[in-house]
């Protein structure tokens, strides 16, 4: 089970590390336009402030994989605090832009939080 909390700590990491790439990188290209169901005219217009928000996914995405790279005495906090950013952010995004992210980004990272304490060495 440990490693299974591990995998969807991952998961959740490489899920953000796609976010910043979606959103730094390919925002306005036809995958971007697709995703974020938006116009090229908009998407030129609106790209700095997702590239800023794709870095943010960055730094979600760093902070998860240093808990895993991580004593374990460190490991545990870093996972519980980067985790219970994204769920906040999933359930900020889902009231506020789509629903979808409620499943997409705050799920898997809840369920990651769950695993992680039912995990928990010492």
């Amino acid at each position: 089970m440990k490693l299974l909390a591990q995998a969807l700590v991952l998961l959740v990491a490489a899920e953000h590390l796609w976010f910043l790439v979606l959103e730094m990188f390919l925002f306005t290209k036809p995958i971007g336009l697709k995703t974020f169901h938006v116009t090229e005219a908009y998407a030129r217009a609106a790209a700095p402030a997702m590239a800023n928000q794709g870095l943010y996914n960055g730094f979600l995405a760093a902070g998860l994989l240093w808990s895993l790279l991580a004593p374990p005495a460190l490991a545990f906090p870093l996972q519980l605090f980067f985790l219970f950013c994204v769920v906040v952010a999933g359930v900020f995004g889902a009231a506020t832009v789509s629903r979808a992210i409620l499943w997409a980004q705050a799920l898997p990272a809840a369920v990651a939080v769950a695993l992680v304490v039912l995990t928990r060495e010492g």
